[in-house]
């Protein structure tokens, strides 16, 4: 998830798009028809996507949530009133709900 798709206005929900299954789909199909030489990146890459599949929505909220505070450069607190400001800093067309509601979602899911 990098980004938040049709943000325009002030929103209260985030939309998690998973499009994982459709790429590991893809990755086996190449897998299948793969030279010796391809096949161990072609399996290490399956896998990757595989786990990330897997992945639940809160812990991939929580993921995009610590990748976007550290790209505003804030290091304290994930779960204090600063970090949502960070975040809504990152993300301003980002409801204060909404900021809240992902913010409990990184402190419930430690990297």
């Amino acid at each position: 998830m990098t980004g938040l798709a049709g943000l325009n206005k002030k929103h209260d929900h985030v939309l998690l798009i998973r499009d994982a299954d459709v790429i590991a789909a893809a990755l086996r199909a190449a897998l299948a028809e793969a030279p010796p030489g391809e096949r161990a990146g072609l399996e290490h890459a399956a896998a990757l996507v595989e786990s990330t599949a897997a992945a639940t929505e809160t812990g991939l909220r929580a993921c995009w949530v610590r990748s976007r505070l550290a790209e505003v450069g804030f290091t304290g607190d994930i779960g204090s009133v600063a970090a949502v400001r960070a975040l809504r800093r990152a993300e301003p067309k980002l409801s204060l709900l909404a900021a809240v509601q992902l913010q409990k979602d990184a402190v419930a899911h430690p990297e």
